[in-house]
């Protein structure tokens, strides 16, 4: 076994020698015998190796044909030597005769001789492990291994027990069929496949020729021998397993007998059953079957009797029904035809007479859902045509009748609709709603051109008509309009709150009958129970014999329970019919109009359809809740739509009177009664309708925004014109802005009411006063301080345009200060109004108007700041920016006073000498400037300001002075010359300080002796 195993192992060594290195191949004799391999130049030609024939037969087959196999072909390879042909001596193999001395082991035969004479040392990172590094885990285990040595020797190892001699046989087996390929094991292996045959029988190995050699001689019988040694192989397995499984072959064949002994009692035990079955039938049961028969029959003929009852009563459905369409009963035709439907469906189906009833009734149902539209159309016209002169209530309201089933005309045909699930309906409405508004808003045209005289309605267009109008003829008419689509819209409520209190009362009396249901589903549940508790439910006289009838070999169980359903539906469609009742009312109530034969007829033949027949189909055909809260809401949005469609058709009065601009070119008062006039008609509507319509407030804003925008340039224009002809010159105060300022002092940011009388009678005033200031002022400021109550105003009478017109006003302050100070400051007054020159009169003035602005540029940031909303305070900004342009200004003018005195002292104190007389010509010249200069301000600024500009004026003169001195040479010294000079300073702070206002004033002249640092 030694000596196999490592031949075994040396081959497997071969082969991936030779496939992995390509080793050269080792010659080998037909012996087994390891030969030198001889010069192929001294080998005889005759000399032909012996060759083993390859597995023919391998276990795999590819799918090529090209490779059958994996060993060598007999044909192709013949010439080449390959791992098969591997037959040394084992010995000879293993001994090197090279080697001096045998390899003790693996690592001398791999690495050499001198493996051995290393050694190793140890590491010097590692240490010494003793015993005694193991003494503490040994005493804490040494307890458990002793049960576990217990354990192991009172319960054996299944691993040492001993292994069958059975299991060795079958591995033995198992070994041996694994050598017999796999191709023979398939299910699909059969021999007329080119390819299995090629496969199993390899006859391309062999020469093609006629002749026979040795070679395929050898090849044939090795062939053979292969073959049968599979056969063999096979054989013998099945023998095996036969010879396992011989007991229980043998125990099935013993039991198939007395399995044949029992089957032949069961047969003659059956056929005795079956002699004693038939003399029973005979004897005992064939007469009392055949009177119960009887009795059967008798119970099918009252049923067919009442069946021709139910279809003599359907055959008069078509009149009666004819006859409540021609009293416009559309409720009352569904209903039956509903009815009649169910009862051809139910109890009727399959009747060759009617087979064409139910088409007829579609077609009739589809005629009544016609009517119904055309009637709900028709009413629709009706009821949004009529004179506005009349009530907005409903139209042809119905008396009230002392019974519930007083409807009118519009409750009757929503719920006919409701029933059919016309859902679309309130399209119809809608159609005819917009329809209507077009018609209003043409007939109100008309109504007021034929009252003008001046416009030919023939030959003029209708939307030049309202053109040609002026503005007070189409305001009234806009007015007009408004008020009948106020009375418009009040109809439309009115019609829609019935529609809606319609399909709420159905919506509640389908939840009610839901609730009802349930009920009833309760009560029959707890009978039920009670039945099955006393023992399942009593039946009546005869019923019990039903249960075990056959008729026709077939088992009619179903009559144990007819009685029982028969009482449950009666009393279930009675409950429908109550609930039916309180909806929509029974046929004979809805039917007001109907004669007594008519209703006779039609009470006779509904009595003759089965019990529940209306009330139960009414809750079948009519809308879910779903649906008809859908409808509900889209009964309010119809209104919402009302309301729309309403501000629309105004838009477009207000459009096209716009088109040509008439609108921007309205004045304050009119437009703003415009205004009032489209907020009032939208403010009554929402209240009406409920929800605000932006489409006429916004066109009304598009028109506000023009209207701005002209109402800002006209002002605009103005203000320049003003100050273009403005000559800044003081100019008197009238009393009416007097009082104007006033009334903003008050807190009425708003243009007063224009008195005939007492304003003409006073005296124009000097200044204007304000907050117990004077304000000397020009003509054009007066007038701006009007124009921005006038924005104030505009603000007041139309809030939605606050932002745009905050933003005009702010653009008009800023051209204001722009323009006068390009006129002032920049000399353009020279060009402009012809002025010969800009006094310190004139900048004086100038600083004072816009001190005026400044002062109410705070009143004007509050008035709309109350009417803005919090979000838009950010365009307040934009005053804010203004006031710091208008300081700046300001303080340019006061710098440019104070540079006229710079140039005067610069120019007189350049020619100064310090020389008797004294005072000097040159300071009495300074003196005289220096009156002149507070002559003109002193009237116009208040004196705080005058005192802080002359502080100025002195500090330059100071400048002045202390540079000629310093030029001079003259110090303070105490010299003749600085006696001098302190004559002509005395004489200087006399005179400055003699002037008006200016008495305390500090002039602090001693620092004209301070050197520079």
């Amino acid at each position: 076994m030694i000596s196999r195993s490592c031949f075994i192992s040396y081959n497997r060594y071969l082969r991936v020698m030779s496939s992995n290195q390509g080793s050269p191949p080792i010659p080998q004799s037909s012996d087994g015998l390891f030969r030198k391999p001889r010069d192929p130049s001294v080998a005889p030609r005759h000399y032909r190796r012996v060759r083993s024939l390859p597995d023919v037969c391998p276990k795999e087959p590819p799918g090529e044909a090209g490779a059958l196999c994996d060993g060598p072909s007999v044909v192709a390879d013949q010439h080449r030597w390959t791992v098969y042909n591997s037959k040394v001596n084992l010995p000879a193999a293993l001994n090197d005769p090279r080697l001096a001395k045998r390899e003790s082991d693996f690592f001398t035969k791999t690495w050499g001789l001198d493996f051995t004479e290393t050694e190793v040392m140890p590491s010097f990172y590692l240490p010494n492990i003793s015993r005694e590094h193991f003494s503490s885990y040994l005493q804490e285990t040494a307890q458990r291994e002793k049960i576990h040595e217990r354990c192991k020797n009172i319960c054996l190892n299944k691993d040492d027990l001993a292994v069958p001699t059975i299991t060795n046989n079958h591995d033995k087996a198992r070994a041996e069929l694994e050598q017999v390929p796999k191709i023979f094991m398939k299910p699909e292996f059969v021999l007329n496949d080119p390819a299995t045959f090629n496969a199993v029988l390899p006859w391309s190995h062999f020469s093609v020729a006629g002749g026979k050699n040795s070679r395929d001689v050898a090849s044939s019988r090795l062939l053979q021998e292969k073959l049968s040694h599979y056969l063999d192989v096979v054989e013998v397995s099945i023998a095996r397993q036969i010879s396992l499984r011989s007991e229980a072959f043998f125990h099935a064949m013993s039991s198939q007998h007395e399995l044949q002994d029992r089957l032949r009692e069961t047969s003659d035990a059956v056929a005795k059953l079956r002699a004693r079955t038939a003399a029973i039938d005979r004897v005992m049961c064939r007469g009392p079957l055949q009177a119960l028969r009887d009795t059967l029959t008798r119970n099918n003929c009252i049923k067919l009797h009442n069946k021709l009852k139910l279809m003599a009563a359907v055959h008069q459905t078509q009149p009666t029904v004819q006859l409540l369409l021609s009293t416009s009963e559309f409720v009352g035709a569904l209903e039956l035809i509903a009815t009649t439907k169910e009862v051809l469906q139910q109890e009727l189906q399959g009747i060759h007479s009617f087979r064409h009833l139910g088409s007829q009734l579609c077609e009739m149902e589809r005629l009544i859902d016609k009517m119904m539209v055309a009637d709900f159309s028709t009413y629709t016209q009706s009821d949004l045509s009529r004179a506005f002169e009349e009530d907005a209530q409903v139209l042809e309201k119905v008396p009230q009748q002392p019974a519930a089933s007083g409807k009118d005309r519009l409750q009757s045909l929503v719920f006919g609709l409701l029933r059919q699930r016309k859902l679309d309906f309130l399209d119809i409405y809608s159609e005819e709603m917009i329809r209507a508004a077009k018609n209003i808003v043409r007939q109100c045209v008309m109504k007021s051109v034929s009252q003008i005289s001046e416009i030919d309605a023939d030959t003029v267009k209708f939307h030049e008509q309202m053109r040609l109008m002026t503005f007070h003829q189409w305001f009234d008419l806009l007015l007009d309009i408004f008020e009948h689509f106020i009375l418009f819209l009040k109809r439309i409520k009115a019609t829609l709150s019935v529609i809606r209190n319609v399909v709420l009362e159905v919506l509640d009396s389908s939840q009610r009958s839901r609730l009802a249901d349930a009920n009833h589903s309760d009560g029959r549940t707890n009978e039920e129970e009670e039945e099955a508790e006393s023992g399942g439910p009593a039946l009546h006289s005869g019923e019990a014999e039903l249960a075990y009838l056959t008729h026709e070999g077939l088992f009619i169980s179903d009559a144990l329970n007819e009685a029982e359903q028969r009482s449950n539906a009666a009393a279930h469609a009675q409950l429908r019919a109550q609930t039916h009742t309180e909806t929509c009312g029974s046929d004979s109530a809805s039917v007001t109009t109907e004669s007594s034969s008519s209703r006779e007829h039609n009470s006779n033949t509904t009595s003759s359809l089965p019990i529940g027949g209306a009330a139960a189909i009414s809750e079948d055909v009519m809308p879910s809740d779903l649906e008809l809260s859908r409808v509900a809401s889209n009964v309010q949005e119809l209104l919402y739509t009302a309301s729309d469609v309403s501000h629309d058709r105004c838009v477009k009065v207000l459009m096209t009177r716009a088109k040509d601009g008439s609108l921007e070119r309205l004045s304050a008062s009119e437009f703003v009664c415009l205004s009032q006039a489209v907020e009032s008609f939208v403010r009554d509507t929402e209240e009406l309708c409920g929800r605000r319509s932006m489409s006429l407030r916004g066109a009304l804003q598009s028109q506000a925004n023009r209207f701005v925008q002209r109402f800002h340039e006209e002002r605009k224009t103005k203000l320049s014109l003003l100050l273009d002809n403005e000559r800044w010159k003081q100019a008197e105060v009238p009393a009416e802005f007097q009082d104007l300022v006033d009334s903003i002092a008050d807190g009425r940011i708003m243009l007063p009411e224009r008195r005939h009388t007492g304003s003409e009678d006073r005296k124009p005033g000097e200044f204007l006063c304000v907050d117990a200031q004077k304000y000397a002022v020009v003509g054009t400021v007066l007038l701006l301080i009007r124009m921005f109550l006038e924005y104030c105003q505009c603000v007041n009478d139309i809030p939605s345009i606050t932002t745009d017109i905050l933003t005009r006003l702010a653009d008009l302050l800023k051209h204001f200060n722009s323009r006068s100070c390009q006129l002032v400051l920049g000399a353009g007054a020279l060009q402009v109004v012809g002025l010969k020159t800009i006094t310190t009169r004139n900048l004086a003035l100038a600083s004072r108007c816009l001190q005026l602005v400044v002062h109410y540029i705070p009143v004007i940031r509050a008035h709309f700041e109350t009417r803005l909303q919090p979000r838009q305070y950010s365009i307040l900004r934009h005053l804010d920016h203004i006031t710091k342009d208008y300081n700046d200004h300001i303080a340019e003018i006061s710098a440019k006073l104070v540079a006229i005195m710079d140039s005067m002292f610069e120019k007189a104190l350049s020619k100064y000498e310090v020389k008797a007389p004294m005072p000097s010509a040159c300071l009495r010249n300074v003196c005289k400037q220096m009156a002149k200069m507070h002559e003109a301000i002193n009237e116009l600024l208040p004196e705080e300001q005058t005192q802080m500009l002359f502080l100025r004026i002195n500090a330059s003169f100071k400048l002045h002075l202390k540079r000629q001195l310093a030029r001079l040479g003259v110090g303070n010294d105490g010299g003749p010359q600085y006696g001098l000079v302190m004559v002509d300073v005395a004489f200087y702070s006399e005179n400055v300080q003699a002037l008006r206002s200016l008495e305390h004033l500090d002039l602090n002249m001693p620092e004209i002796w301070e050197q520079k640092r």
